[in-house]
């Protein structure tokens, strides 16, 4: 049975999120943190939990979702998994922070791409991987159908989708994406977003302005 502790961090209130199961196995995604405080909230939590870190993962490679990526490869000496797509929005990240007016060294890791298709397994529960570009072009969704919930990253948020006027942003691509792979999901699957709070897929069927 999985937990998800969600940690809102840096300018953009982004979640960034610790998946983890009763075997204390966990993964770490989109790591936001950027000042020492809040890295130091997501290393106490998971200390005090006694987790074990096996994958750190993106959604997408945008700053906010990126500002923790090196203290969390640094850390746990993981490769970091993502879509090849987002790896020159990952190259990008110095010219995002200068853009916000302040400065993020380059990332350096080591990266595992995943694709439209492939299955991450953690300890035997099964998570779907679909490719949702729109918001940014090698943006990922992570779905556990068992436990019916998902890891949407920006790309589909409570009441909203994620901006399309970013480089490489695309709305019919995004939209398409949503309907055609996410709408014909479970209605009860919760949605974990990059922002904000979660919600189902049947309530975003019904009521999000931008899908109805």
């Amino acid at each position: 049975m999985f937990q998800i502790q969600a940690f809102v961090f840096n300018f953009a209130s982004e979640n960034t999120y610790v998946l983890f199961n009763e075997n204390k196995n966990a993964w770490i995604i989109d790591p936001g943190n950027m000042n020492e405080q809040e890295t130091k909230a997501i290393e106490n939590f998971i200390k005090e939990n006694e987790l074990k870190i096996e994958k750190i993962i993106l959604t997408h490679a945008h700053i906010d979702h990126v500002l923790g990526l090196q203290w969390a490869f640094d850390t746990f000496k993981i490769s970091v998994t993502m879509h090849q797509e987002d790896q020159e929005v990952l190259g990008m990240l110095q010219a995002s922070g200068a853009r916000f007016g302040f400065q993020v060294p380059a990332v350096k890791v080591d990266t595992e791409y995943i694709n439209e298709g492939d299955e991450l397994d953690f300890d035997g529960e099964k998570f779907k991987i679909y490719h949702v570009p729109g918001h940014s072009p090698g943006s990922v969704v992570y779905h556990n159908e068992t436990q019916k919930f998902m890891i949407s990253g920006d790309v589909l948020f409570e009441g909203s989708i994620g901006r399309t006027d970013l480089y490489k942003g695309n709305y019919d691509k995004l939209i398409d994406g949503i309907k055609t792979k996410l709408f014909v999901l479970d209605d009860e699957t919760q949605v974990f977003s990059g922002h904000g709070n979660p919600t189902t897929i049947g309530f975003e069927k019904q009521y999000n302005p931008f899908l109805r």
